[in-house]
């Protein structure tokens, strides 16, 4: 018997490969290339679109310790990100080309998994299945997922620019981490004064965005994470100095001093070729971007090979539909992962995809679900997206609040978080293969 996977993302290709690491034949069904969406461009999977950080890298952070735990249960996709690692200071950044090949060609390879490239439209109600379509899931799944769960959410996600290298004006920018952590060159930082900064804002809040007919673009439903930063500075002319463009911890070599305010620049491939702009997600139309970026002295003359994009999103109210295990309440053979339950952040999703491929490949055998300690970020993350009590559900990314409170009170931030860690990975423990 084998188990259906719909969805070859980051949450469908862990979830496949748990299931078939446990001896369990997969059906993996992928709609590329045959129908692509609007954001997505490789015919690979697990295409990383909004930005190749997979956040801090450090046991002792929350987004750090969901990628420990998730290595200690034998992550496909952590397996392959590891590999794949560029510079950017604290934070595990991926080659999001080589990161995708690397996954792509291990879940093609397997003798247990099987690749259908075609599109699904309906779900078997009588098989088991995990579906892990993504933000972006076609419009008739998503109907036939709407009427199965009554009813479904809506929201918009962006991905911010990508620049040539070559083409930023080192000039007029420098490298470095913020309070020197992670190494002076993970970062190109593109300083302004006051003045620029401030003629940047003007022309920023007043540019053009490009239409959208699905969404009141002066008010979109976003992840505060992937606000689109004209949206963000018309909250206030410092909002970026306080958000995207703050400039603590740097210290501009040509003055001595802190700029006014900092656009940093992440790489997006191991080459160091391209650069992303940090936390610029963005719906601007595109010459606007080119017009308005530009602004930003060591943007002057960049070369953009990827402008910023606004799409579609969707999850589910999955307090109301789900279980701990991702199972729906309504037919425990049919799983979800991914963004669409309510997990933010591309390795919350793959965590979703791995907790539910283990469940899955579970249910085949008649196993009883596997539902991780809440002291546990994986098993705190499941808690939250099934926990009935919450009313007015929405994404949660990995953070230490939805973990339970530690049995001592430690004031030091840095204390308190390693002490978070510890004794989640002493949880976790007893569930190691």
């Amino acid at each position: 018997m084998a188990v259906n996977v719909i969805g070859a993302g980051l949450a469908g290709c862990e979830a496949a490969f748990q299931i078939a690491r446990r001896g369990i034949d997969v059906r993996l069904f992928e709609m590329k290339p045959a129908k692509m969406t609007p954001a997505h461009k490789s015919t690979d999977f697990c295409e990383l679109i909004c930005s190749n950080s997979l956040k801090a890298a450090r046991v002792e952070s929350a987004a750090g310790l969901l990628k420990e735990e998730m290595r200690r249960l034998g992550s496909l996709l952590m397996a392959c990100a590891d590999r794949c690692t560029v510079p950017a200071g604290g934070a595990l950044a991926v080659d999001r080309n080589r990161f995708s090949a690397m996954v792509t060609e291990r879940i093609r390879s397997h003798p247990r998994i099987t690749v259908t490239e075609q599109e699904v439209t309906g779900l078997p109600q009588d098989e088991v299945t995990v579906v892990a379509t993504g933000p972006l899931t076609s419009d008739a799944l998503a109907g036939r997922i709407t009427e199965l769960c009554g009813g479904g959410l809506h929201f918009f996600d962006a991905a911010a620019p990508i620049v040539m290298a070559e083409s930023i004006d080192m000039n007029h920018a420098f490298t470095a981490s913020r309070y020197d952590k992670g190494g002076d060159d993970a970062y190109i930082n593109c300083p302004m004064n006051k003045e620029e900064y401030e003629a940047f804002h003007a022309a920023l809040v007043s540019a053009e965005r490009a239409p959208r007919h699905d969404v009141d673009v002066q008010n979109p439903k976003v992840y505060e994470g992937c606000m689109p930063v004209e949206i963000l500075a018309q909250r206030g002319l410092d909002t970026l100095r306080f958000g995207p463009m703050k400039p603590v911890g740097l210290r501009d070599p040509r003055t001595g001093h802190r700029p006014w305010a900092v656009l940093q620049l992440r790489t997006e491939n191991a080459g160091k070729t391209l650069y992303n702009l940090v936390g610029f997600q963005t719906n601007l139309r595109f010459p606007e971007q080119k017009r308005v970026f530009g602004m930003i002295p060591a943007l002057r003359e960049a070369e953009f090979v990827r402008y910023g994009v606004m799409h579609r999103n969707t999850f589910l109210d999955s307090p109301r539909v789900l279980n701990a295990d991702y199972s729906l309440r309504s037919n425990a053979s049919l799983f979800f992962a991914g963004q669409m339950t309510g997990v933010e952040g591309y390795m919350e999703s793959a965590g979703s995809g791995l907790i539910a491929g283990i469940n899955a490949a579970g249910r085949i055998c008649g196993k009883p679900p596997v539902i991780l300690p809440p002291e546990t970020m994986l098993g705190a993350l499941a808690g939250y997206i099934s926990d009935p009590t919450v009313t007015d559900f929405q994404p949660m990314g990995a953070n230490l609040g939805i973990l339970p409170p530690l049995e001592e009170q430690i004031r030091d931030k840095k204390q308190r978080a390693a002490a978070y860690a510890a004794r989640a990975l002493d949880a976790l423990e007893p569930y190691r293969d």
